[in-house]
């Protein structure tokens, strides 16, 4: 049963178990298996594909007849679902879009900023019980509007050498270039280095378990990446007056993810979490994953109350939760309290699963209390600032004794040198 504890100030380390890596040390079994990538290629992403995913492959490309086959084989009524939620994906996240800008300042001195996309982003979809297909559109939109030209996307196949229809359509409404049937930390591997068959990337986005958080982890540096996310979280702030069934149930849909999730309630009223305690266990026997949402709240569910909802707002400030739900009678009044959060769920409507498939905001999120310092996955992810810089010969040199004194402070004289000589002698003859 998940617990219920009176509270005045939250700590959450001692309260959640949210180490990314906390499962077990991987390090050396990942070093092995991007060593034999880098060394293998696609040999080794078959042998690992093999041996992980049951599947013998002699082809690791999603070709066009398996991508319009899987379109042909989903149901019309999902696939005008995929539209939909692509289209609001794309409304929210094309706000995102900067511009350009250009300063011109007195002396002819012109400055300014521009954008410019990744050329090459990969995309992991991980596979529990199937390829995520929001994951797909959630991951690939942005990087579309952001004008990444090329998109690889990797998953690991069924063992018949398939990948789930539904996630080859999301596949296809998102815009994805090329689709290869690897998973894990291999596919990292191959992203990251490249292969005979897989293209070496820029960036690697998208979640995965442990191995690939780790695998992810290392390659960091050779390419850039999104984050290393840790198991989901969800927490609840509501007042006396939520319904405790729909409470629980929002609890259980990030407990039901895996064991190592995060459900919590922060209330200011013991009522409705005693209410909501009773509820969880009433619901847990109806689902399918009940054994994992078992497991998962009796490591890292909690209740607490608080003595108000403005100790309750502190306590998920504390927690900087990767989902935020603000279960009360006026969110938006609380809303200005919250500073650390993934995602905000305002009012009884709301709930956590409306951000995860449809309404628009990225469902790529910080976690493990990161929200603190980071951001959810945005178009800002997938482009590249420059900036620019036109100073004239007569504005050089009104600024070049100030530039030189600075350097030389720094004890560099070369870069001293090497504004005075454009003072001292003519541009073209150089002498």
């Amino acid at each position: 049963m998940i617990p219920i504890e009176r509270v005045e100030k939250l700590d959450p380390a001692r309260l959640l178990r949210r180490d990314a890596q906390a499962e077990a040390d991987v390090s050396a079994a990942v070093d092995a298996v991007i060593g034999a990538v880098r060394t293998r290629g696609d040999e080794a992403l078959r042998d690992y594909t093999r041996r992980f995913d049951g599947a013998e492959l002699t082809d690791l490309r999603v070709t066009e007849a398996e991508l319009e086959a899987a379109w042909e084989a989903t149901d019309a009524d999902f696939r005008r679902t995929l539209e939909l939620a692509a289209e609001n994906i794309r409304t929210f996240h094309s706000r995102q879009i900067h511009s350009d800008f250009v300063l011109t300042r007195e002396g002819g001195i012109v400055m300014g900023q521009r954008y410019t996309p990744i050329e090459k982003v990969g995309v992991c979809v991980p596979r529990s019980p199937v390829a995520f297909p929001s994951t797909i559109l959630m991951n690939v939109i942005p990087a579309k509007l952001a004008g990444v030209k090329d998109i690889v996307l990797v998953t690991p196949p069924e063992a018949d050498g398939s990948v789930s229809p539904a996630a080859l359509a999301a596949a296809k409404v998102a815009g994805v270039d090329r689709i290869f049937k690897i998973g894990g930390a291999q596919a990292v591997a191959a992203l990251a280095y490249g292969t005979e068959s897989v293209p070496r990337v820029d960036k690697i986005v998208g979640p995965g378990g442990v191995f690939v958080a780790a695998a992810k982890r290392k390659v960091f540096g050779q390419v850039a990446i999104d984050m290393i996310a840790g198991p989901s979280e969800i927490l609840v702030l509501s007042d006396g007056r939520s319904n405790p069934a729909w409470v629980a149930a929002d609890l259980l849909s990030q407990a039901e993810h895996d064991i190592h999730a995060s459900a919590v309630l922060v209330t200011d009223s013991m009522d409705l979490a005693r209410a909501v305690q009773r509820e969880v266990e009433t619901q847990l026997e109806q689902l399918p994953r009940q054994d994992i949402a078992r497991k998962s709240l009796k490591t890292n569910g909690r209740i607490f109350v608080t003595a108000s909802l403005e100790a309750a707002a502190e306590a998920a400030n504390a927690i900087a939760p990767e989902h935020l739900e603000l279960c009360v009678d006026d969110p938006f009044a609380l809303l200005s309290r919250v500073r650390n959060a993934g995602s905000i769920f305002l009012g009884r409507s709301a709930p956590e699963a409306l951000g995860d498939y449809y309404a628009g905001p990225n469902h790529t999120l910080p976690t493990s209390g990161t929200a603190r310092f980071s951001s959810p996955l945005s178009v800002d992810d997938f482009v590249k600032k420059s900036s620019f810089l036109y100073y004239p010969q007569t504005a050089l040199q009104e600024a070049a004794p100030r530039i030189a004194d600075f350097a030389r402070r720094e004890g560099l004289e070369a870069h001293a040198r090497s504004v005075t000589i454009r003072c001292e002698t003519d541009d073209k003859k150089g002498e």
